[in-house]
């Protein structure tokens, strides 16, 4: 035995064997079945349209929300109706802007992330593939 930990229980544990059932479970992972993918792919699409689901709340959220301020604020320091209702009106929809801005270039941060998991999967598959094929002509 080279390697040995003893645990809190007092058992033995060969570090080799821990290390060769890890190297077992890294192969494991990295090829995965037709199905695997399928399933993983799906469950990735689902998560993409909640996030796209939540994200459309944005302005709405943002231009209520300074909407809310605006009012408040107009409201104590007692401005004319007419006045307070074109400078909110102003306000709501320059915030509404802004959430479209935001939400927008969180689409694209998104985008730009997948499209890079995206090659760094392929150049994966790549580099498998032509690992296999090294390995098949000895």
């Amino acid at each position: 035995m080279d390697y040995e930990a003893v645990n809190t229980d007092g058992e033995e544990v060969i570090a080799d064997d821990v290390g060769a059932e890890n190297a077992g479970e890294e192969e494991n992972a990295r090829t995965e079945t037709p199905r695997e993918r399928k399933a993983r792919e799906e469950r990735e699409a689902r998560e993409r349209a909640l996030r796209a689901k939540r994200r459309r709340l944005i302005p709405p959220f943002v231009m209520l929300s300074a909407g809310a301020v605006t009012s408040i604020t107009m409201r104590l320091l007692h401005y004319e109706t007419k006045t307070m209702l074109i400078i909110l009106l102003c306000v709501l929809i320059g915030f509404y802007m802004a959430g479209d801005v935001i939400r927008y270039m969180l689409d694209k941060f998104e985008q730009q992330i997948e499209a890079a998991g995206m090659e760094e999967g392929e150049v994966i598959e790549k580099e498998l593939a032509e690992e296999d094929g090294a390995q098949r002509r000895p």
